[in-house]
């Protein structure tokens, strides 16, 4: 039996009879009683702690929308969920010349017009004004949060009279779940106010899979909130084009009920560890680049015995990806010198590093991907060209016995060991 590890948008195959004592951990494929569009509207119609959003256009007399989008490394069926969302602004008296898409980046490179036509297809790109958050520049202060930090985020969506965000729900390697809140922190908010989030990612219930008392999480939601939200729509994906569920409504209570819908899919029970782990993060857009990447690597950890191994498959097209992340990869002569910088100068970009030299304490990373051997090395992995050389070098650490775990979608699973 051959198992396919996605790999940019091709495959990679690896032969179950090359590996012995193995087994293979992904989500459950639903059975779908309604299919993606329907689910939409479902939700649509049937909101989770609020109106329909017609009727909130009609109560605010909303005359302008903003609608926050993932950019193009968080893939998002958007032909599916853009036409009957901005369909039904339209029908609630907001002219299409009065919509803003605005590109969520956070601090990732800005899209490109191609990218735009990519993610939202050429009719949306052409009907509705398209602006990329820029985390420097065109910034609006809304006040203090609990913690004292100031909350500042994109001027334009915190003008508008609408606020509609829209995501995909899904593991987060800090923040326990993607969608909901991150729309707006780290979605659009100030280089600083997300600098100031992320080094909450050293606190240990900012974990994978972990949305209950996690410190990061709960200010992300306070953002949310104090940015006036009014109304989500976030699905859940069984691949890149299909949804499995989907939600609309308030803020939390919205992404809340797709989150436990997430639970029931993503968290895998398995009786062990393993010595080797072998890890997809699903392909093209997920393995973009290394900053991208190293979620799968959170992933494969949660699965790997202490001391074990982790070959990772990932194409990382675009290289190491976000420009502090590099930096600090480059300059770096041990993890140690990742761990001191992390703690006495954090910089966004530099998190990245510091969640793979997490990794690096428990287990060796072995690197399939396009990138130069000296940048693997750099990141104080070993570069391979090929799974049946990687096996080859981690059965010489383990033996020829060693058990192995194939991950192939290893961003969509939390691995929870069996007591």
């Amino acid at each position: 039996m051959k198992i396919k590890l996605a790999y940019g948008e091709k495959y990679l195959q690896i032969d179950l009879a090359e590996c012995n004592n193995a087994r293979i951990i992904q989500s459950p494929k639903p059975a779908l009683s309604l299919q993606g569009a329907e689910l939409i509207t479902n939700a649509m119609q049937n909101p989770i702690g609020t109106e329909t959003l017609r009727e909130i256009i009609e109560k605010k007399s909303a005359r302008n929308a903003v609608v926050v989008v993932n950019d193009i490394t968080r893939p998002t069926p958007y032909n599916l969920i853009l036409p009957p969302l901005l369909e039904e602004m339209e029908m609630g008296g907001i002219r299409p010349e009065h919509i803003t898409l605005i590109v969520a980046t956070g601090i990732h490179r800005h899209h490109s017009k191609v990218d735009n036509q990519a993610v939202f297809g050429v009719d949306i790109c052409s009907k509705y004004r398209i602006e990329n958050h820029n985390c420097d520049d065109n910034l609006l202060s809304l006040g203090k949060l609990s913690n004292g930090m100031d909350l500042i985020i994109n001027r334009t969506a915190a003008e508008a009279d609408l606020l509609v965000t829209t995501g995909v729900v899904s593991l987060h390697y800090f923040a326990g779940y993607s969608g909901g809140r991150k729309s707006i922190l780290p979605g659009i908010a100030a280089r600083e106010v997300i600098e100031a989030n992320h080094k909450m990612m050293n606190d240990e219930r900012a974990k994978l899979g972990n949305y209950e008392d996690n410190p990061v999480s709960d200010l992300m939601i306070e953002a949310a909130r104090k940015a006036k939200v009014d109304f989500i729509l976030n699905v859940v994906t069984q691949s890149k084009k299909d949804i499995s569920f989907c939600v609309a409504g308030e803020v939390e209570k919205a992404w809340l009920e797709a989150v436990k819908y997430c639970e029931k899919m993503n968290v895998v029970q398995t009786k062990e560890a393993a010595d080797i782990v072998i890890a997809s993060c699903g392909g093209f857009p997920k393995d973009i680049d290394m900053y991208q990447s190293q979620k799968a690597l959170d992933a494969a950890v949660l699965a790997v015995k202490p001391g074990g191994t982790i070959i990772l498959a990932a194409e990382c097209r675009e290289g190491l990806g976000e420009k502090t992340f590099q930096e600090w990869i480059e300059n770096a002569n041990c993890p140690q010198d990742i761990f001191d910088r992390f703690h006495t100068h954090f910089e966004l970009g530099g998190h990245k590093a510091f969640a793979i030299c997490r990794i690096l304490e428990k287990a060796d990373i072995l690197l399939l991907s396009e990138l130069p051997d000296k940048s693997v090395r750099d990141m104080f992995m070993t570069p391979v060209q090929n799974l049946i050389e990687a096996l080859e070098m981690a059965r010489l650490k383990h033996g020829n016995e060693a058990s192995i775990i194939i991950m192939p979608e290893a961003t969509k699973i939390a691995v929870k060991l069996l007591d």
